[in-house]
């Protein structure tokens, strides 16, 4: 769902023509730095698992938590009660080469299953930004280091891939490494350039483990986010989790 949005944004960034990241080289090495080594989640680490997705939801970020100017954006299946959309649509040419990698940024309970609870949140924000968090919790935090694991080892195997988005549109995205303070159990960081008809985007991200929680931040915009905003989004989102009273 975040690479087909971030597709969208890609979409309306080329018919209104104001990205200032056209003016630079698509998918430039300027934003990326090599991918970092796996960090191993400990598999005994202490917290009970969110068994209510409601609860979980409830300990997620807010637009308290993120800077001004952001608002919430309602879920069309959870909070609008729409029906699921149709991925077998004949009218959707989205695709993914290597087709692992349509993997990249889904939401944690995709990437690995057996989850006791999920829930996401999406913002956004000024000039087409945008700030979404999904959570999985897992019956064991043997789990939830597995689904830390799987989401790296995707990872390394989708440093340079392509694809199409829904009408068709060639995309290329580049995922390399980013710095951070540890947050959680256990953390990784990467940065992941879409590119499409000359427009590019910026995703920083993180992901975190708490207890039997995986948490994943992904802040996106033309370009990247301000170091100490997202440390601070990071913290605060991994304390919510950790505070919370699990369900």
């Amino acid at each position: 769902m975040r690479a087909s949005a971030i597709a969208a944004v890609l979409t309306a960034l080329a018919v209104s023509a104001c990205s200032s990241a056209a003016d630079s080289e698509p998918g430039s090495d300027e934003f990326l730095a090599p991918l970092g080594p796996m960090v191993t989640a400990p598999p005994d680490a202490s917290g009970a698992p969110f068994t209510d997705s409601a609860v979980l939801r409830a300990a997620l970020l807010d637009v308290g938590d993120l800077p001004v100017g952001f608002s919430p954006v309602a879920d069309p299946e959870e909070d609008l009660g729409l029906p699921p959309a149709s991925e077998a649509a004949q009218s959707d040419k989205s695709s993914t080469d290597p087709a692992l990698c349509s993997a990249v940024l889904s939401p944690v309970a995709d990437q690995h299953p057996g989850a006791a609870a999920s829930a996401s949140a999406w913002f956004q924000g000024p000039n087409f930004t945008t700030v979404d968090q999904d959570a999985t919790s897992y019956p064991t935090a043997a789990d939830a280091a597995q689904a830390f694991t799987d989401i790296q080892t995707t990872l390394a195997q989708c440093t340079d891939y392509s694809g199409t988005d829904a009408d068709g549109v060639d995309v290329q995205y580049r995922v390399g490494g980013r710095d951070g303070r540890p947050a959680g159990d256990a953390s990784t960081g990467f940065r992941l350039i879409t590119t499409s008809d000359g427009f590019s985007l910026v995703s920083d991200v993180v992901v975190a483990m708490t207890g039997c929680t995986v948490t994943q931040l992904v802040a996106t915009g033309q370009e990247p986010i301000d170091e100490g905003v997202f440390e601070d989004m990071t913290h605060a989102a991994v304390s919510k989790l950790a505070s919370a009273p699990a369900s």
